[in-house]
């Protein structure tokens, strides 16, 4: 089934009007991602299955696009660099500062299959340690792929994925499956994360400022505009004081919104 032009610019426009995804030079990918499922699902054309998803009400076949489009690439201790100086720099200064309230906001934007929140959670639990039945530390994790989110909620992976975990981490977090090859991310630690579907295009519904925000290597999907846009409505939500964390490949326009670089790929807000 060959994809015409005509049909490719139907599709980009519709991903980056709906969700600033920017598939403009990515031809090969769209048409290879989407051929089989459009074959199998009894569609002659591209133009016949377009016209499908853009009148279906229930939002059913608009879903499965994005999933099919999406890449959910993503595994456990990625830039832990990350990790490390949330722990060492940014949680020491937020216990301090929160000691009162003892409640923090933290939103994972690009949340994929669950490892960056999972971990997030594990860090702030042993970072708290005792304390941390004190704190209200639950993150907000979204994504914009719904299978990707299903298999973050489930929160089981395999061995392999968990290979980089610390040990420790291991024993006190995960259960081991019945065979032995996969890991179920504990009760405790799923409790503390809530996911979301979310289309970071939308106007931004969070009710409070967040102190922690991962927005890590999904920008690079967005043009120059869209990226502005985005990273101004991120500004607006950021607690004063709080961070920002990009991914390393990333780069960020300080002209757009007014951060501190702390590091080429962390980011703070002004108190």
């Amino acid at each position: 089934m060959k994809m015409t032009d005509e049909e490719f610019n139907r599709i980009s426009v519709f991903l980056k009007s709906r969700y600033g995804i920017d598939m403009a030079n990515k031809k090969e990918i769209v048409s290879g991602r989407l051929e089989n499922y459009v074959r199998s699902s009894g569609y002659r054309t591209y133009a016949e299955y377009m016209n499908a998803v853009e009148t279906d009400i229930s939002g059913r076949l608009e879903k499965e696009l994005v999933n099919l489009l999406t890449t959910n690439h993503t595994f456990f201790m990625r830039e832990f660099e990350h990790f490390d100086y949330l722990r060492k720099e940014v949680l020491p200064w937020l216990r301090q500062k929160e000691a009162a309230r003892k409640d923090l906001c933290i939103w994972c934007g690009a949340a994929s299959t669950g490892q960056e929140p999972y971990m997030t959670a594990m860090l702030l639990m042993d970072f708290f340690g005792l304390e941390h039945s004190q704190w209200d530390t639950k993150v907000l994790a979204t994504d914009i792929s719904t299978d990707a989110l299903r298999q973050a909620v489930a929160g089981v992976y395999t061995r392999e994925q968990v290979e980089a975990l610390p040990e420790t981490w291991k024993r006190r977090f995960l259960r081991r499956g019945p065979t032995g090859d996969t890991y179920e991310i504990s009760k405790e630690v799923k409790e503390q994360v809530l996911f979301r579907q979310f289309n970071l295009m939308d106007a931004f519904p969070f009710k409070r400022r967040m102190h922690i925000i991962f927005l890590r290597n999904v920008m690079i999907y967005f043009d120059h505009e869209t990226r502005r846009q985005l990273l101004r409505k991120v500004y607006d939500v950021m607690e004063p004081g709080g961070y920002l964390f990009i991914g390393r490949t990333e780069t960020l326009d300080r002209g757009v919104i007014p951060l501190e670089m702390i590091q080429p790929s962390i980011f703070r807000k002004a108190m």
